[in-house]
């Protein structure tokens, strides 16, 4: 038999059946109501529990998620890199030359750090739109540059920011 898998909160492996992903399941709420012990939905000590206690559970609902590992790409991210997803983060979709302004940082470098996110699946180019310029640009005026490309994070790209941040505190 596998080891038994790893449940959020208040969810706990019952050990007399060793619920595993595969197997149909069923909750028992404990006396106290602090935990939940799942089995298999055939467990025989089912048969013997207080009905009014069990509760029809899904996998997919109390499955703890695995901690986040990021790649050995991580080590290539530099400080600009960071500083481009956090703006990104913070602002959304932009592009490279505004960025470069908003982060007093050289041109050509921003460039290269959105080409470098985006080779690594950090960045994703996305489709020219109108946004706003913000705020010590040009107030309320909307624009869409055609000649721009436009980048935003990916989900690799925030989780990787996530684990960044969460390391630095």
């Amino acid at each position: 038999m596998s080891s038994l898998p790893r449940l959020k909160d208040p969810y706990v492996p019952a050990k007399c059946c060793g619920p595993q992903p595969d197997d149909p399941i069923t909750g028992y709420y404990s006396h106290d109501g602090t935990q939940i012990k799942v089995h298999k939905s055939d467990c025989s000590n089912l048969n013997k529990a207080d009905q009014t206690r069990l509760v029809t559970l899904e996998w997919s609902d109390i499955l703890a998620e695995a901690e986040f590992k990021p790649d050995k790409d991580y080590e290539d991210i530099d400080e600009l890199d960071w500083r481009v997803m956090q703006h990104h983060r913070q602002y959304g979709v932009d592009y490279s030359l505004k960025m470069a302004r908003m982060l007093n940082a050289d041109k050509q470098a921003v460039f290269d750090s959105h080409k470098k996110l985006r080779a690594m699946k950090i960045l994703e180019r996305v489709e020219p739109l109108i946004i706003q310029y913000r705020k010590g640009i040009v107030d309320n005026k909307w624009i869409k540059h055609r000649n721009h490309t436009y980048y935003d994070l990916t989900d690799k790209g925030n989780k990787y920011l996530d684990f960044y941040l969460a390391a630095k505190n």
